[in-house]
């Protein structure tokens, strides 16, 4: 089995493709589009869950984003919606994926903030995938050559 091999800079990273991407950039936006999907499906069942029923959340007092378990339930089922649209675009090279997941890892992120007295381990997580989806799908620059 031949492999491929790309010309390594002097510090031992890899030159450029012929998109200007390296090998790790690429990987980055298609695991960044993995990891929007699965955050989807994800959202969508942490959103039902919330709708469905209010107590599989803890209740907490006095909070300064006062929004019920039912609303917050409903933003996450359709930031989960979204994401998994999004993160199957990416996947599959659609041009627009990209622009709506930079936009949607940055709404997911302020979302997952303002629900952390909800969910604080759970939040902190999501929000540093979100910031790793922002990222890589930022320095991703796809081909524009026809497939």
């Amino acid at each position: 089995m031949a492999t491929q091999s790309h010309p390594q800079t002097p510090s031992g990273g890899y030159r450029s493709t012929s998109t200007g991407n390296s090998p790790w950039v690429t990987g980055g936006a298609t695991f960044a589009g993995v990891l929007l999907f699965v955050y989807g499906v994800l959202g969508v069942l942490q959103g039902v869950a919330a709708i469905a029923k209010d107590d599989v959340y803890a209740r907490i007092g006095d909070y300064v984003y006062k929004i019920n378990l039912t609303g917050w339930g409903w933003i996450l089922l359709i930031l989960g919606v979204i994401a998994v649209f999004a993160g199957w675009g990416i996947l599959v090279g659609a041009g627009w994926a990209r622009a709506v997941g930079i936009v949607l890892a940055s709404l997911n992120l302020i979302s997952q903030f303002m629900f952390l007295p909800y969910a604080p381990v759970w939040s902190v997580i999501m929000m540093a995938i979100n910031v790793f989806v922002i990222w890589a799908l930022a320095v991703y620059r796809p081909s524009t050559a026809p497939r």
